[in-house]
């Protein structure tokens, strides 16, 4: 389907600022969460909401010390051993479900 309708909306420029410093650290456009939370308001037939950065984001690969990153290294083996780890193919049909694409 063509993407022809516009929504207009007014916040206040520091709300839209922070919000769009986020969305451009994530590389999701503003336009797509409007079509996600659309979706969304759909599927759950109101306002669904819990969509939200970790107050504390995880450290990248650079940020770790060696010793972190091979105290994560080891969990992460310790988890696939155990049997708790999600496929790819699981991850994309949750995302599909969750946002209706």
């Amino acid at each position: 389907m063509a993407k022809t309708a516009t929504v207009y909306a007014r916040v206040e420029p520091e709300v839209k600022e922070r919000a769009e410093a986020i969305l451009d650290e994530i590389g999701v456009p503003v336009s797509v969460v409007i079509g996600m939370l659309y979706r969304q308001i759909i599927r759950k037939n109101g306002i669904p909401l819990d969509l939200s950065l970790p107050v504390e984001r995880p450290k990248s690969i650079h940020e770790m010390t060696k010793e972190e990153f091979d105290a994560g290294m080891e969990q992460s083996f310790k988890d696939l051993d155990a049997g708790r780890y999600v496929t790819l193919e699981e991850m994309e049909a949750e995302f599909r479900r969750d946002f209706g694409v």
